[in-house]
């Protein structure tokens, strides 16, 4: 009896043991947690956060600037969609210029997307509303943070926005877990004027009310403004002429 009680005190050991390392196999293989903001208006401004990082391979990403830096991730975003024959996009950076936060083992990058083939708008004269057409497979990228670290946005933000979460009328939110990181998430906010909206696939579509300039572009009076200039013009130039 003495010798079985033995054996289970050493079975059991064994198997805090090997909880341990496996406890410990899986934490160290937590790098980061990453979570992306797209805010919405005339043009797209995205914030990707990287949080937590696993100190060694911040290091190796901030080391290698040549590889990873304040422009790579829209960069990459615009070529990939010029191999679609997507040429009518731009990029700027956005106010941030240092990415790196080193006691937080952090990245932040900042930068906005626009151009037709991401974010265009019509104008219907009779409601004096504007219609914009957005569109979100852009997401959709695979990132090398080092030669040996890749995320693949592709396969983690496979899933169409129109099976995202709605936190509200105007936010969409998606959350995946991915293996080697402690979650990934990426929200597209809406502006608050934001009605109709609908979203088929990865298009995002919704009504604002127009904006000044477009009352004045679709006003019968403007086009009776610009007669009344051209008319003035002409008995001017005879005159002088």
């Amino acid at each position: 009896m003495h010798q079985n009680g033995e054996d289970s005190m050493k079975k059991l050991a064994s198997v805090l043991i090997c909880s341990i390392i496996l406890f410990a196999t899986f934490i160290g293989s937590v790098y980061a947690s990453i979570s992306v903001t797209s805010t919405i208006d005339d043009d797209i401004y995205v914030v990707y956060n990287l949080e937590g990082i696993d100190q060694p391979l911040y290091d190796e990403i901030k080391e290698n600037p040549q590889l990873f830096n304040i422009s790579t991730i829209p960069q990459i975003i615009k070529n990939n969609l010029e191999k679609q024959n997507l040429t009518q996009v731009r990029w700027g950076l956005g106010p941030q210029t240092n990415i790196y936060d080193d006691k937080a083992r952090a990245i932040h990058v900042s930068f906005y997307l626009g151009g037709s083939d991401i974010i265009s708008f019509t104008v219907n004269a009779t409601t004096m509303r504007r219609t914009y057409q957005v569109k979100t497979e852009w997401r959709k990228f695979q990132l090398n943070l080092t030669s040996t670290f890749l995320v693949n946005f592709t396969q983690i933000l496979a899933k169409p926005v129109a099976e995202w979460q709605k936190k509200d009328d105007t936010t969409f939110f998606y959350e995946s877990p991915e293996t080697g990181f402690l979650g990934t998430s990426f929200e597209f906010i809406l502006p608050q004027a934001a009605t109709q909206v609908q979203v088929q696939g990865d298009t995002i579509t919704y009504e604002v009310p127009a904006r000044f300039e477009d009352l004045i572009i679709n006003s019968p009076f403007l086009i009776m403004i610009a007669l009344i200039i051209v008319t003035i013009i002409v008995v001017i130039y005879r005159k002088v002429k």
